[in-house]
């Protein structure tokens, strides 16, 4: 496939506001992790909090729109002058020839869950609630679509945790078939009660921050972020990160736990790898999925196993961050960038000892090294799979 330039590209989560603070806090093996303290959520378990959210009003043109989800949105909107950046690409190509795809799992749920608390004694919603503008799917993407001013193609993806990695699969189709010239392409996903009591009803969160692939690993601990990448063809550049190749797969095994042997997750690497024309020796890194769950790191062992072997480097992410559901895609992507530019391989945060059944190269300790190429994976509830490679593309 012919590439994609990452032009500009940001990440606001719990180890900041931004690029550069995400990267001290990975070099200097940092977590953003924190006991508990959303709202009155009552659950032994540490989250990837922003600090500072609830501060931070949504503008005035669009304050219909004003919701956790949609703050968090706008944070990154403003971060790393990304918005500055799309109103330089809508000089060169025009509004409407600039597609905005975004990931989300349960957008701003938050208000409606506030709501349901407000309702009065019959059962009545109140009424300064708007659904349509904060909850619906739909909601972020049309805010940022708004708020950036653009008028090309605009959809969410909402596949569970695989949602904004697949945006990018989805802008290069639009792309590729002549729909636009450029795409915003990103995820956001807000703390909120749903996924907390949610993901602790099926007792998967951790009372510890979380351990990726570790032997004593015990469950995951929920973050929230929003990222944002500018994807333009490259137009003779190769001194960025680009889209060089993109995998998906359904395996559908069951509604929240992936197939044992990892079918669904070594089909999506695999199609990933053909599409980019690459083989398995030309990954210098792979960022995995890894949320420090018994079944899914077993799962993703083996499908990366049988793909790579033992050699090729990886790790889990998620102790700096959290799970950021369904920005993880694109919080992976950004994070997976970051390291392409500075040549880090980045350690699995908190994991002490590998599972002795592994037989995948888990890194325990932070390395730097110059890296070409790398891989992340982002595999949702229902078997919604998605593999990304960036690099840098070819002179």
């Amino acid at each position: 496939m012919q590439p994609l330039v990452l032009n500009h590209y940001t990440l606001v989560n719990a180890l900041g506001r931004g690029l550069s603070p995400t990267f001290t806090a990975l070099s200097t093996k940092k977590s953003g992790l924190r006991p508990c303290d959303f709202l009155d959520v009552p659950i032994n378990t540490y989250i990837g909090r922003i600090a500072g959210l609830e501060e931070e009003p949504i503008v005035a043109r669009l304050r219909e729109f004003d919701c956790r989800n949609n703050r968090l949105a706008q944070l990154g909107l403003v971060s790393d002058g990304f918005d500055t950046a799309v109103a330089a690409a809508c000089n060169r190509y025009g509004a409407h020839r600039i597609a905005v795809i975004l990931g989300t799992s349960t957008s701003g749920i938050l208000e409606t869950e506030q709501a349901y608390r407000r309702r009065d004694m019959k059962g009545a919603l109140p009424e300064d609630f708007r659904y349509r503008t904060t909850h619906e799917n739909y909601s972020v993407t049309d805010f940022v679509r708004r708020y950036l001013k653009l008028e090309g193609p605009a959809l969410t993806i909402s596949t569970a945790c695989s949602s904004s990695a697949k945006v990018f699969a989805s802008a290069y189709r639009l792309m590729d078939n002549n729909l636009c010239d450029a795409a915003v392409v990103g995820g956001v996903d807000s703390l909120c009660m749903t996924t907390l009591y949610g993901f602790s009803a099926l007792e998967v969160v951790s009372s510890t921050p979380c351990r990726p692939a570790d032997a004593e690993r015990n469950g995951i601990s929920i973050g929230e972020a929003a990222g944002f990448a500018l994807l333009e063809r490259p137009q003779g550049r190769n001194d960025v990160p680009a889209l060089l190749g993109y995998g998906e797969s359904s395996d559908a095994y069951h509604m929240s736990s992936p197939h044992p042997e990892g079918a669904g997750a070594r089909l999506a690497m695999k199609r990933a790898l053909q599409q980019s024309r690459l083989d398995t020796t030309q990954i210098d890194y792979i960022n995995l999925h890894g949320t420090a769950t018994r079944a899914n790191d077993s799962a993703e062992d083996l499908a990366v196993s049988t793909l790579f072997g033992r050699l090729t480097p990886c790790s889990s992410t998620k102790g700096w961050t959290g799970h950021t559901l369904g920005a993880a895609g694109i919080t992976e992507a950004i994070i997976g960038c970051l390291c392409l530019r500075e040549g880090l391989l980045p350690a699995s945060l908190n994991t002490t000892k590998v599972d002795p059944n592994f037989t995948m190269n888990v890194l325990l300790e932070n390395h730097h090294q110059p890296l070409v190429r790398m891989l992340s994976n982002s595999f949702g509830f229902g078997g919604n799979n998605a593999s990304l490679i960036f690099g840098y593309p070819e002179p």
